[in-house]
C-alpha cells in the first residue's frame, strides 16, 4: 500500500496517510528530501536496536565469563586440597594411596579399584585385595611407589606401616603445605585477571560501565571466597602436619 511506503519513509503512522493514499499520484508527489530523510530515520533505528542487542549480548556474555570464572575458582581449589593430600604426615590416611597404580592384566589400574583399604590405627594402613591372585602385583606396585613404606604380606592383606616424623621433617612438610596454597592462590589471581581484562574488552565493545564494574565486583569476591577456602585448606593440613 502507497500509504504504508510513505509512512515508512517519512516515519509518520500509515492511518494519517490514508487520505493521500487515494490519490495515484502521492508518491510521485511526495518530495525527495521526505523520502531521503525516512530513509535515514529507519536507518537510524536499526543502528540503534542493534546497538541495544549489542549491549545486551554483552551483558550476558559479562554474566556467562564471571560464572565461568567461579568455575575456574574451584577446580583450582580442588587441585590444592589434592595435592595437600599427597604430602605424608605420619598419620595412616586410605588418600595416600591413591596414585598408585596397579598392572592387573597389563593394565594400568588404580589400587583403590582392586582393594578396600582401611586405617585400623593411626599409623597402619591394611589393603585387602579382593582378587587374591594379583596380590603379588599390588605388593609390587607399592614397593614401586614413592610412599617410602615397606608392604608386608600375609597372603590374605597387605599391612603398611606408617613411620613417624621427626620435627624437622614436619617443619619442612609445613613449609610445602604453605607454598602449595602461595600458587594456588597466584593461580587463582591469574583467573580473576584474565577475566577482568576480558570484561574490559567488552566494555570498549558495548557493556555499560555499570555492568563492568559490578562484574568486576562480583568476580573479587568469588576471588575471596577461593582464597579462604585455600587458606583454610592449607591451616588444616599444616596442623595435621605439626600434630604428634
Amino acid at each position: 500500500h502507497k500509504a504504508d511506503v510513505v509512512a515508512w519513509l517519512c516515519g509518520t503512522d500509515p492511518a494519517a496517510c490514508a487520505v493521500g493514499s487515494r490519490s495515484p499520484h502521492l508518491w510521485r508527489r511526495t518530495p525527495s528530501s521526505a523520502r531521503v530523510a525516512g530513509t535515514a530515520a529507519f536507518a537510524q533505528r536499526v543502528q540503534e536496536d542493534a546497538r541495544h542487542a549489542s549491549v545486551i549480548a554483552q551483558e550476558l556474555n559479562s554474566g556467562l565469563l564471571v560464572k565461568d570464572a567461579s568455575t575456574k575458582f574451584k577446580k583450582s581449589v580442588a587441585n590444592v586440597v589434592e595435592q595437600l593430600s599427597t604430602l605424608r604426615v605420619g598419620r595412616a590416611t586410605t588418600g595416600m594411596l591413591d596414585r598408585v597404580q596397579v598392572e592387573y592384566y597389563g593394565a594400568p589400574t588404580p589400587l583403590n579399584q582392586l582393594a578396600s583399604i582401611s586405617t585400623p590405627t593411626a599409623s597402619q594402613l591394611i589393603v585387602d585385595v579382593y582378587d587374591k591372585s594379583c596380590i603379588g602385583d599390588v605388593e609390587r606396585a607399592l614397593l614401586q611407589s614413592d610412599l617410602g613404606m615397606t608392604p608386608s604380606n600375609d597372603g590374605s592383606v597387605i599391612r603398611l606401616n606408617v613411620p613417624q616424623l621427626t620435627a624437622e621433617r614436619r617443619k619442612e612438610l609445613a613449609k610445602t603445605a604453605s607454598s602449595i596454597g602461595e600458587d594456588g592462590k597466584v593461580a587463582l589471581r591469574n583467573v580473576r585477571r584474565d577475566a577482568v581484562d576480558k570484561i574490559k574488552k567488552m566494555q570498549k565493545e558495548g557493556l555499560s560501565e555499570d555492568e563492568s564494574r559490578t562484574s568486576q565486583e562480583n568476580l573479587q569476591k568469588a576471588l575471596k571466597k577461593a582464597e579462604t577456602e585455600v587458606e583454610d585448606a592449607v591451616e588444616k593440613r599444616a596442623k595435621e602436619i605439626k600434630t604428634i
